[in-house]
């Protein structure tokens, strides 16, 4: 087939995908494999091939993600029902003091969304908000937009959150680099897109704590008082900060060796070991089963449920990943990865652009960032592999769909209602903060790693 035909089959396998998510709402995993199976179809791939190359694709994928998102995901659950999220928002709020408390609030979300959900750091830590703006007068927005902010970032910049995981496993992308990458452009995006923003429409839209929230607010605090008066004490502030810095020292550890330390060294292969996602994550899990959970009076049984009930909204995810995974693998079977190499070559378009455009361009369509991390990185795979690109130009192409996912939030993503609930914003005000929040942080996030491509 020509590369118009096989590009031509790369665009319209993106448009089934998109119908079928958008007009016929289908659930994304099952129109992730009708897409796949479509572009098989027409790719001329042989078919008794097609269920083998559907295996390979949901197998080599899954093989990595679900490990690496079930156990962060335990890890953020005990961080959450420990009280640690909310010691670690009140201590820095404490000591960056009240005038500064953007910046703390912004910093809590960076640090919770690296085991915690977005949504989920965004309802445990919502109290605060309520509380600061109440006590100071300001907007609800002066605040929100910081820590909203700070978790957006690091939910779609920073493993172990599914995101940039899932990228990075179509990508091949090490983990280390995502990570060292990841906080280069997300410190500066939360920065820009959170504080500054934040201070500018907190000025602009005066946004005071939902009579609907106040009810729960407080129904939320007294449970929160009984937890913690059943624990005794939250977790301390530097307990929680290194279970958290654990597994991300460990596998940078392992990306630095693998630079600056010959093969065959001890060290090196210590660091190997320790710092695998793998490792360093089971690591992490099992610290915070210990020191938020046993040692703060949890029982073995209830250690075991908490983790257990934790891996339940995380199946669809990693699913959806494994599909995406699928129609990466056909598009390689069918050679649409070597044409679209190819044209690129040609167009002389840089990779990077092009990743961060496509993510932009599904994210916008509809909604879903994962379903925009995916379908991007299923696309660029084969570029990667056909360019034979280094590795940190790989975590950079994964920073850089990330930041393409990110973009231009509006009503056809979940997290806009979201966060217009827990604001009280009306459709228009979620757009001025929000929607503009977002893009900011997508835009700035994609503009540090496209300047960084340039040395590597």
């Amino acid at each position: 087939m020509s590369t118009f035909s096989l590009l031509f089959i790369a665009v319209l396998g993106v448009a089934v995908l998109l119908f079928l998510v958008i007009v016929l709402r289908l659930q994304a995993f099952i129109a992730l494999l009708l897409a796949s199976l479509f572009v098989a179809l027409i790719g001329r791939i042989p078919l008794g091939e097609i269920p083998d190359v559907i295996q390979q694709g949901m197998g080599s994928t899954l093989g990595f993600i679900a490990i690496v998102v079930g156990l962060g995901t335990m890890f953020g659950e005990m961080l959450r029902v420990s009280g640690g999220a909310e010691q670690l928002a009140q201590t820095l709020v404490k000591k960056f003091g009240e005038d500064n408390a953007q910046w703390a609030l912004g910093l809590t979300g960076f640090l919770v969304a690296i085991p915690v959900f977005f949504d989920v750091g965004l309802i445990i830590l919502i109290p605060l908000v309520y509380g600061l703006a109440q006590r100071t007068g300001r907007s609800l927005l002066y605040y929100a937009i910081p820590l909203a902010a700070g978790l957006a970032v690091t939910h779609s910049f920073i493993p172990p959150t599914p995101g940039p995981v899932a990228v990075a496993s179509l990508l091949n992308a090490d983990l280390g680099w995502v990570i060292l990458f990841g906080a280069i452009a997300g410190l500066p995006a939360m920065i820009l897109g959170g504080i500054f923003f934040g201070k500018y429409i907190g000025g602009q839209i005066k946004a005071d704590v939902p009579d609907y929230m106040l009810v729960e607010a407080n129904e939320q605090e007294e449970f929160k008082a009984k937890e913690e008066e059943a624990l005794k004490n939250p977790p301390g502030f530097g307990l929680v900060v290194s279970i958290i810095a654990v597994p991300l020292v460990l596998i940078l550890m392992n990306t630095i060796s693998g630079v600056l330390l010959p093969e065959g060294n001890f060290v090196r292969n210590l660091l190997a070991f320790l710092g695998h996602p793998f490792v360093a994550l089971t690591l992490a899990a099992l610290l915070s089963f210990y020191f938020l959970g046993t040692r703060r009076g949890y029982t073995q049984n209830e250690v075991q449920r908490i983790a257990t009930k934790s891996l339940e909204p995380v199946g669809l995810i990693i699913l959806v990943t494994g599909a995406g995974g699928v129609f990466g693998r056909v598009l390689v079977a069918s050679g649409v990865g070597e044409a679209l190499a190819k044209a690129m070559a040609t167009l002389q378009l840089p990779v990077i652009l092009l990743a961060f455009l496509i993510a932009a361009a599904v994210r916008i369509s509809q909604g879903s960032a994962t379903v925009s991390m995916v379908t991007a990185a299923g696309l660029m795979a084969p570029v990667i592999e056909a360019g034979n690109y280094s590795a940190p130009m790989a975590g950079l192409m994964t920073i850089a769909i990330a930041s393409g996912a990110t973009v231009l939030s509006h009503v056809n993503d979940s997290g806009f209602w979201l966060v217009s609930r827990y604001l009280g914003l009306s459709e228009k005000q979620t757009l001025q903060s929000w929607t503009v929040m977002e893009t900011i942080i997508g835009v700035v996030g994609f503009a540090v790693v496209f300047v960084l491509s340039f040395f590597f």
